[in-house]
């Protein structure tokens, strides 16, 4: 039955995304209002399409909060990539540079506010996404990092990424921790989803001027509470 659920939904939403892509793409041209309406109608119909095919709900544990923020999470499944829209408030995401190669999707991600990383490059990459930071910050908006810097598995809990530390002292933003628990439904390793809840554990801010070994200490202990008590 899960097969069968998970080749309905890639059916119904894949198949969907396409004119949404191109929906959003003639609101670009219409101006920011109207591209953003069109992203988040998608992840909207995202959620809707995990809920009622795939039988996917979400919990949220903790307080939501409200502001400017750096929000740290774990990252296990494509799921809370798109999720995240639905949680806060035009956050924009820290994502891998290859994504923003795919035709249409690609160009609207860079567009809505995405921070392209480039994993192979050096100090010069740095430099460029620092300053793609900056740009999204002096507009109000909150940025999503992964700050392990990829999807693992329930249960792997590496190290973080060296960036992370670099865009926490730049930025001065508070940063909150985000466990999550998705992997159990939407497993990497596998094309099948699975029914149940994934869980989202917001922790409180942690503030801005810690020392880097603190800091990467404490977000990693918080974005792996999950993994760690199993619950």
């Amino acid at each position: 039955m899960a097969a069968i659920r998970t080749i309905i939904f890639a059916l119904v939403f894949y198949g969907m995304t396409i004119p949404w892509v191109v929906a959003a793409l003639i609101g670009a041209v219409l101006g920011e209002r109207a591209m953003h309406g069109v992203i988040y109608a998608w992840v909207r119909f995202h959620r809707w399409c995990a809920r009622w095919i795939l039988g996917i709900t979400v919990r949220i544990e903790g307080e939501i909060p409200d502001g400017q923020y750096l929000f740290a999470a774990k990252h296990q499944a494509m799921f809370e990539t798109l999720d995240f829209l639905n949680l806060l408030d035009t956050p924009a995401p820290v994502l891998k540079k290859e994504l923003t190669n795919i035709p249409g999707w690609g160009w609207l991600s860079v567009r809505y506010g995405g921070i392209a990383v480039d994993r192979s490059g050096g100090a010069k990459t740095m430099r460029a996404m620092l300053k793609r930071t900056r740009e999204i910050l002096a507009t109000g908006r909150s940025v999503v990092i992964f700050p392990e810097g990829t999807r693992v598995a329930p249960g792997e809990t590496p190290p973080l990424q060296a960036g992370f530390a670099g865009l926490y002292k730049m930025v001065g933003l508070p940063v909150v921790p985000i466990a999550i628990e998705s992997g159990h439904v939407w497993p990497r390793d596998s094309w099948i989803k699975r029914p149940g809840v994934v869980t989202y554990r917001f922790f409180d801010p942690i503030p801005t001027g810690l020392p880097r070994e603190e800091v990467e200490a404490r977000v990693h202990r918080l974005i792996n509470d999950l993994e760690v008590r199993g619950d």
